[in-house]
């Protein structure tokens, strides 16, 4: 069936595009683009005062399934993905089995095709059982459909092992996402080490614990002409690294979480387990630091770490609880009301953060751009609309956020994934309207 999108300004800074324009979809793919389109088969979709862009891709999130069913599975963070906008996600391998095996990774791709709204690219472990010491066969992981290799929640801690892994990604033309913690440094700590940690009795986590390891991969990447993913960066001092290096012509990137940067320790409330992540919540100077890098294109995505846990793991206290909030259905709106709507980025790096560059740095062709032959994969967004986070409301089984109740303006209203519409749940899709157009959710 063929779906017609009308007079949605079109935002796509792969094409150079922001224009007022129709998009005509058939057979889950782009089949033109440009104004006044007319196709009378076509069911039609009024994008009027929404903006329509290339669909979003969250290119680090816990989908927890296979092995920690209680906390999430991929139906419910897929069907949480669709409700914040996101078109794909790139679930971590910390699962149970460890996705470290062709196995494994076509057993979450099976899964993903029976209960997902949305597309799955799995990312494996670098090391088998993401222990550090034995390289996964990558080859055969990558003929199974992972995208790209993370130890994710484990840091590579050999510098000798890593620059193995580099290696043979190299050999496949894949990314390396690296987790960047020294344990050493990091030991027992709980939260961001400074004044904060001390005034609540809490061990802490010195910056210095993931700054040594960014600079060691770096350097790596660089001596190997490599490329190299930095994961969920949040210090000023990595922020500074990064930069130089790209400016030595360094293949390396890196990411950056919304808690990260709307966020710092300031901000933790108690022991309110809620604002226990890893890396943890810095400097009100750490996170000015990252949104500057967000803004001028030192860090190239925006990611949600989704990291979703029992509300009885989160009720064990600061201290015992494990690492982690849950971020697919908050990203959005965050990031439009204290990014876009503040003018500290505009609405096409906004697009290039959460959906081109995903694309690009993970190797999806067809991903993140709005042109004709393009997967028919797009997020409608309405900047007007006001929302109310409110985690009882979520797709997801995590309750686990610390913005509950934060009054937003500007969410995802509509998620069209291979043409069809995902998000609303509702949308009777494919049946016909009666009563002209249909409106994707537009109040206020």
């Amino acid at each position: 069936m063929e779906l017609l999108i009308k007079n949605g300004r079109v935002v796509d800074p792969a094409s150079g595009t922001d224009d007022t324009l129709d998009i005509l979809i058939a057979d889950g793919r782009i089949a033109a683009l440009g104004p006044r389109l007319e196709a009378p088969s076509a069911r039609v979709i009024d994008a009027s005062r929404l903006v329509v862009v290339p669909g979003l891709i969250d290119m680090h999130t816990h989908l927890r399934e296979p092995g920690f069913k209680s906390k999430e599975t991929i139906a419910t963070g897929t069907r949480a993905a669709a409700r914040g906008g996101f078109t794909a996600v790139c679930p971590m391998p910390n699962t149970n089995p460890v996705n470290d095996s062709p196995g494994v990774t076509r057993d979450i791709l099976a899964e993903a095709a029976r209960s997902s709204p949305v597309n799955v690219f799995p990312i494996a472990a670098v090391s088998k059982g993401s222990n550090g010491e034995e390289l996964t066969d990558m080859a055969a992981l990558v003929e199974a459909g992972a995208v790209a290799f993370s130890d994710d929640g484990r840091p590579v801690s050999s510098s000798l092992f890593m620059r193995r892994a580099l290696e043979a990604a190299r050999s496949l033309g894949v990314l390396v996402i690296d987790h960047c913690e020294d344990r050493g440094l990091s030991g027992e700590g709980v939260m961001h080490e400074g004044t904060v940690s001390r005034r609540l009795g809490l061990r802490g986590i010195p910056g210095s614990a993931e700054e040594v390891m960014v600079a060691r991969d770096l350097i790596l990447a660089r001596e190997l002409g490599t490329r190299v993913h930095i994961a969920h960066l949040s210090t000023r001092v990595g922020v500074l690294a990064l930069r130089v290096a790209k400016e030595d012509g360094v293949a390396a990137s890196g990411e950056a979480t919304p808690h990260h940067l709307i966020l710092s320790v300031g901000d933790v409330e108690g022991r309110d387990a809620n604002f226990k992540m890893n890396p943890p919540l810095r400097s009100t100077e750490d996170a000015a630091a990252l949104t500057e890098a967000v803004a001028s294109g030192v860090i190239d995505a925006i990611v949600t770490d989704h990291a979703p846990h029992t509300p009885e793991e989160k009720a064990r206290g600061f201290e015992r609880a494990p690492f982690g909030i849950i971020g697919l259905e908050t990203a959005v709106p965050l990031i439009l009301d204290r990014l876009v709507q503040k003018k500290i980025i505009s609405l096409g790096r906004f697009v290039e953060l959460l959906s081109g560059n995903p694309a690009r740095l993970l190797g999806l062709r067809r991903k993140g751009r709005i042109a004709a032959g393009a997967d028919a994969d797009l997020t409608v967004l309405n900047l007007a609309k006001e929302v109310t986070v409110d985690k009882t409301a979520f797709a997801s089984k995590g309750r686990n956020t610390p913005f509950d109740g934060w009054k937003l303006r500007g969410c995802a209203v509509m998620t069209i994934v291979g043409g069809k519409v995902v998000y609303p749940f509702d949308f009777a899709y494919p049946a016909k309207s009666k009563g002209g157009p249909e409106r994707p959710g537009t109040g206020a």
